[in-house]
């Protein structure tokens, strides 16, 4: 199973540049393996699409704004979004004793990880790589 972070979900909601001909040619060859990513980074990125979209005061703007919105909505609905179950919990509760100085959202999206025995695949290398037995892979690169 891969586990996609919110960093390499975002290519793939606007198809489009390098990261994502990257990102697609690697997925398209991983064949087997299962494609998901997190509800912690649907969580994440429907927080950033909010707050953008409560910022637009005219019409254009708006419309623009609802637009982009809504293709997060579809890429999400194309996609299974593991949960933040019992496993992941215990798994987070583990991970938040060993004070990591990672963020809590990337510590949950680690323990969703080593819950589902899923690699993971972020940008955010230096980061994970402090949990110990996660599997983190940059698709991007």
């Amino acid at each position: 199973m891969l586990v996609l972070d919110t960093d390499h979900m975002t290519p793939l909601q606007w198809q489009e540049g390098t990261d994502f001909e990257r990102l697609n040619a690697r997925l398209e060859q991983a064949g087997e393996h299962e494609v998901v990513t997190t509800i912690i980074s649907y969580e994440e990125q429907s927080r950033g699409w909010l707050k953008y979209v409560k910022g637009k005061k005219n019409t254009a703007e708006a419309v623009e704004a609802y637009r982009r919105l809504s293709r997060h909505l579809d890429v999400y609905r194309s996609i299974r979004a593991l949960s933040f179950d019992e496993r992941a919990a215990t798994e987070f509760q583990r991970l938040d004793k060993l004070r990591l100085r990672i963020g809590t959202l990337d510590i949950r999206i680690a323990a969703i990880a080593l819950a589902n025995n899923a690699t993971l695949l972020s940008r955010n290398l230096q980061h994970f790589r402090k949990v110990s037995g996660l599997r983190v892979e940059d698709w991007t690169k």
